[in-house]
């Protein structure tokens, strides 16, 4: 949910919701002190304008013993000079905190309350008028009915009832009722906070440790947050950050740790050729070799060795501008046929001296065009089968086979050997730099480790992919596609 949403459904919670609560709590509160008013006030055809007029309340109270009296006074007047008949009447009353007064021609002859209260009323001055009004100073609210006896004297009915005891019952319905207001406000205020708070403050709260983690240089941590709003899409975005900075972070480790495993493994094949040159300098220097046969062994073994050390100091340059993007390519147009067929020739000579046999199939059209750099390409296929080379078992004749595929977009050059093989847990690393298959680093067979990492590289910088397959004891198939070149024909 978008945060401009959640505001405007937080607003409505806020202030549309309460009202709607209150309206609906107002009307069953009134419902229910309306009900309790009739009972109490005997208000039977009340309605719910009494909750909030005190003086509704007064002149809708005790309505059915008004009119009963009202009945008595117009069918049977002279009931209403009975005593008993007034005292059940006012016993009646009192339940209303109210009292009744008989007067006959002006003069009082019954009192519902004690003497005080009937002096109090005698000193009111109240005229005999019907209908409902207030007297006193200590406010009392009267009805009065006015009747004839019998004999034509004039008599009335008054009932008095204290304001202030109504005012009271009204004043609680009011302070309920604001009190219900109240709580809903805070309720639903409550409600909107926490909802708000879990939407927006613990997000940042979050987003707070995350970066006080990331300041301290601890990545192991999520901003996983399952809102969608724009703080939900700030998470994502830190989550995603963080997640990028950890592997930019292992990356930049992981280089390091390949940089230093580099310099070690160098440092190594340097070292074993230059205490071999050593070795046998110092033979030739202390006399070791004292014939012209040993010396001319000495020299030439010094010899290969420099030009291991040099090849080894030119594929560890050749990395270095590869790993930087450093290298220049100089791309051309290459007629597949003719390249690979140089690149068989050059190649054959030296597989035959070492008494390996080579098959070259090519399976592609005569005129299929490719853009390579034919040094580099050149220095991908010597690497692929300098490493079949020093690889070839030694139980059985060496042999390679170098084929040429055709598909629509592309071509696939297999490079196949019938070497060692390759254990299927090492496959995968065999394009990482330095990587060997031999158990140990003083094996015979010499290298830097760095020409299988090198020919990926420089077959990616190519647009294309390689890839190698392997059966222990049986043999390697090295494989990379190129794309071909086609002219782009334009119509006018």
């Amino acid at each position: 949910m978008r945060l401009a949403t959640r505001m405007k459904i937080t607003y409505g919670m806020v202030f549309i919701i309460p009202i709607l609560l209150m309206v609906i709590t107002f009307w069953g509160m009134g419902r229910l002190e309306l009900k309790t008013l009739r009972q109490k006030y005997d208000m039977e055809n009340a309605g719910m304008e009494v909750l909030v007029n005190p003086f509704e309340v007064l002149g809708k109270m005790s309505s059915s013993i008004v009119e009963e009296l009202q009945t008595t006074a117009d069918q049977a007047p002279e009931q209403l000079g009975d005593t008993a008949y007034l005292d059940r009447m006012d016993e009646r009353l009192s339940e209303y905190s109210s009292f009744l007064v008989a007067r006959r021609d002006g003069v009082t002859y019954y009192s519902g309350q004690d003497e005080t209260v009937t002096s109090i009323v005698e000193s009111m001055g109240i005229q005999e008028t019907d209908g409902g009004y207030i007297v006193g100073e200590d406010p009392f609210y009267l009805k009065q009915i006015t009747f004839y006896f019998d004999d034509g004297s004039r008599g009335t009915i008054q009932i008095f009832t204290p304001v202030l005891s109504v005012v009271k019952q009204v004043e609680k319905t009011i302070f309920r009722s604001l009190l219900s207001a109240l709580l809903i406000l805070l309720l639903v205020g409550a409600l909107a906070f926490l909802w708000l708070y879990q939407s927006i403050v613990q997000p940042l709260e979050k987003l707070k440790r995350a970066a006080v983690n990331i300041k301290e240089g601890n990545l192991d941590f999520n901003v996983i947050t399952d809102t969608e709003d724009e703080i939900g899409e700030v998470c994502t975005a830190f989550e995603e950050m963080r997640i990028k900075l950890k592997d930019q972070i292992e990356l930049s480790m992981q280089y390091e740790k390949d940089n230093k495993e580099l310099i070690s493994n160098i440092s190594h094949d340097l070292k074993t050729p230059i205490t071999a040159i050593k070795g046998y300098v110092e033979g030739i220097r202390d006399g070791v070799a004292d014939t012209p046969e040993k010396m001319d062994k000495y020299i030439r073994t010094i010899y290969n060795k420099a030009t291991d050390m040099d090849k080894l100091i030119d594929e560890l340059f050749l990395f270095s501008k590869l790993d930087s993007n450093s290298l220049n390519y100089s791309f051309a147009k290459l007629n597949l046929k003719d390249y690979f067929e140089d690149c068989v020739d050059e190649i054959s000579l030296d597989l035959e001296s070492r008494g390996i046999t080579l098959a070259y199939y090519n399976h592609v059209p005569e005129d299929t065009i490719i853009i390579a750099d034919p040094e580099q390409l050149k220095r991908v296929i010597n690497n692929i089968v300098g490493n079949s080379v020093k690889y070839m078992a030694a139980d059985r004749p060496g042999h390679i086979g170098i084929f040429i595929k055709d598909e629509p977009e592309f071509v696939q050059i297999e490079i196949q050997d019938n070497g060692k093989g390759i254990a299927k847990k090492e496959l995968p690393h065999i394009f990482e730099r330095c990587y060997r298959t031999d158990a140990s680093r003083n094996s015979s067979k010499g290298g830097s480790g760095l020409g299988l990492s090198i020919a990926k590289k420089i077959i990616e910088e190519h647009g294309g992919k390689i890839w190698a397959n392997s059966v222990e004891d049986e043999g390697t198939t090295m494989s990379f596609v190129l794309r071909k070149y086609k002219e782009c024909v334009t119509y006018e």
